[in-house]
């Protein structure tokens, strides 16, 4: 079962933005809202170049890495094509306006790897 810690509101992560998580071990998390309030989290790096995807510009349910406009999607964290690869994501509770990541995830590299094509 997992253990959430709650980082912010909704409100708190820019429209179209994203919030960084710092973390003892490994990169920090990404955590981006869209237009729908939706929120979603990543590691805090393109899979091309290992750009900040936080610095990025959200658009739907992807982001466009700020190195090389890379479009990766928030939901599973891949590449869009042309371009190929993955970025681990982190499950997210949004409960009554607060955001919430657990905390067993947190203490992982890359809790959920990219999946098969």
């Amino acid at each position: 079962m997992a253990t959430w810690k709650t980082l912010c509101r909704v409100e708190d992560i820019p429209v179209l933005g994203a919030r960084r998580v710092a973390r003892a071990n490994g990169p920090e998390v990404a955590v981006f809202r869209n237009t729908e309030d939706q929120v979603f989290a990543l590691l805090d790096q393109c899979p091309h170049r290992k750009g900040p995807l936080s610095q990025g510009i959200v658009f739907g349910t992807s982001v466009a890495c700020p190195l090389h406009n890379w479009t990766i999607g928030l939901e599973d964290g891949r590449a869009r094509a042309p371009d190929e690869g993955c970025t681990p994501t982190f499950s997210v509770k949004v409960e009554n306006g607060e955001v919430a990541l657990d905390l067993d995830e947190l203490a992982t590299i890359a809790p959920h790897p990219c999946p098969r094509a």
